[in-house]
């Protein structure tokens, strides 16, 4: 362990309460598209037994009305977190009919852009304001890219671990002001030690062509319908998928709080040239919310991003600029195409420790050397991490990713020990030791496991995705059916959720344009 880190956890282990890292919240929202029998995108609407899209609390859409977004709430136990999750994905599969849920990141048979229909909301301003936002992510990067799915971890330390840490830090600060200083600690560090996460629990390592079309120039071809990296681990997080070249001139701050606000802040207000020829009206259609490096802060791609809740209509960064970081949220894990739900307990435990880890760690401020390096090591890892010639950059030097790896493990299993005490057992150490055991044998990363199922079985990317989506809807058939009390839960959301739609409606009393000047005006930009 390096120096600070292990004086960290020895004092968390030895001076603090038995439960001081246990009961952290855990959140996860989960994407995936609709898509019909026969594997195409599906273009039918929201369906209207899921309740608004607008305002149902489990159940909304990304990008695309296509695109499912399963939300949680945040609980203490990994375990009411996926049951909650598994009885979401049942309330839907009973109502999309012969529709499936595809279950890979990288999106089912495409045709060009305007096969993908836009998510809608209804007519009111902030219904328009969502809808007009991702027309703008299509012209801005393509809306193929942005039917790529993917799962969230949503992630707040427990209450009681604050005022312990700062007592052991010895931190006279404002208690806000500690606590997003920390979380600012962890978020850098993620950024920096990211590429685990995608070693681990990368799933995408191939994709079918028609999502590029069939120049085979773009990468390796593994059959004539499928592109593969013989050594990549998640091509949704690589230069090819979810990354996005354009942002790569946005400096965002992840020194303080402040500096990412203000960073945020002044790419929503500042033109640039390649969006203004795009326009924002056009041809009658209202193509874009702005022309600027960002039209809202959550066009800013970040593997993690620092957050809060947010009251009605409230800003990202001004809530931020409120009450400080109150959770961070994990936004580089693929779908797992071997777990129903796209996740599973091991990897939630996991990334509760790894996230300690990142919090507790020395974490330096980023220069734009740092920046290359992590820039380096993440598309590097998500193309040929699994790759035994592969090697990191940290802090100028070569090493191999094996190394690195087993050294953060140590430290992360010391912190999966500290929880464990807190909840009375070893699920934490287990989940710890089953990612240990990947380092030690790339050929059981679900990666390797995605590429090895196309061998055995000789199918294409499409074939293989479409037979898991076709056991999945299989598998939430057959077991116990969801009733009683826990179903009305989600019925009476997706009913509520339309009344409360139609509310907001009725309630609009301004025009679209007064209801973004008045928003971008929170953070003195109009």
């Amino acid at each position: 362990m390096s120096r600070i880190i292990e004086e960290r956890i020895a004092r968390l282990a030895s001076a603090a309460p038995p439960g001081v890292l246990s009961g952290g919240l855990k959140g996860v929202e989960k994407e995936s598209l609709r898509v019909g029998g026969d594997g195409k995108l599906s273009g039918q609407p929201h369906p209207i037994a899921l309740g608004s899209a607008l305002t149902n609390r489990f159940i909304t859409t990304d990008f695309s009305e296509a695109l499912l977004e399963f939300v949680t709430p945040a609980y203490a136990n990994t375990w009411e977190t996926l049951r909650v999750l598994c009885e979401i994905h049942q309330f839907t599969y009973e109502r999309i009919g012969d529709e499936l849920l595809w279950t890979t990141s990288m999106p089912c048979l495409m045709s060009d852009d305007s096969g993908i229909p836009l998510a809608q909301y209804g007519s009111s301003n902030v219904g328009r304001m969502k809808t007009v936002y991702r027309n703008g992510l299509g012209y801005r990067y393509g809306r193929k890219m942005q039917a790529i799915a993917g799962v969230h971890f949503n992630y707040s330390l427990p209450g009681a671990f604050w005022p312990v840490f700062q007592d052991l830090e010895e931190s006279s600060q404002d208690e806000d002001d500690f606590r997003s200083q920390s979380y600012f600690s962890m978020v850098r560090n993620f950024r920096r030690l990211g590429w685990l996460a995608l070693y681990l629990f990368g799933a995408s390592p191939a994709l079918c062509k028609s999502f590029f079309g069939t120049d085979d120039s773009i990468m390796p071809s593994f059959d004539k319908d499928t592109f593969y990296q013989p050594f990549g681990t998640s091509l949704r997080m690589s230069d090819l998928g979810y990354s996005n070249k354009a942002q790569a001139r946005i400096n965002i701050s992840l020194n303080s709080v402040d500096d990412y606000i203000s960073d945020l802040s002044c790419a929503i207000c500042t033109p640039d040239p390649a969006f203004a020829k795009i326009g924002i009206d056009a041809d009658g259609e209202r193509r874009q919310l702005n022309v600027n490096q960002l039209q809202i802060e959550n066009e800013y791609y970040s593997p993690i991003r620092p957050k809060r809740v947010a009251m009605s209509g409230e800003r990202p960064t001004a809530a931020l600029r409120r009450g400080g970081v109150e959770y961070v949220e994990v936004r580089s894990l693929d779908l797992n195409v071997f777990d129903p739900v796209g996740i599973n307990q091991n990897a939630m435990r996991f990334m509760e420790a790894f996230l300690i880890y990142c919090l507790l760690q020395d974490s330096p401020e980023f220069d734009d050397a740092l920046w290359r390096e992590n820039a380096a090591n993440h598309s590097g890892t998500a193309t040929k991490g699994r790759d035994p010639e592969f090697r990191l950059i940290d802090r100028g030097s070569e090493r191999p990713l094996t190394e690195w790896a087993t050294e953060i493990m140590r430290d992360v299993r010391a912190i999966a020990e500290i929880i464990d005490r807190g909840e009375g057992g070893n699920d934490y150490v287990q989940a710890v030791d089953a990612q240990t055991e990947l380092i030690k044998n790339p050929e059981a990363t679900p990666s390797a496991r995605v590429l090895e199922e196309l061998r055995q079985t000789k199918m294409a990317f499409y074939h293989f995705a479409m037979a898991n989506a076709r056991g999945h809807k299989e598998y939430f058939f057959e077991i116990e059916p969801l009733g009683g009390e826990r179903l009305r839960v989600y019925e009476d959301e997706a009913r509520n959720s339309i009344k409360r739609q139609q509310e907001i409606e009725q309630s609009d009393e301004i025009s679209f344009e007064e209801y973004l000047a008045n928003y971008y005006s929170q953070d003195g930009c109009s």
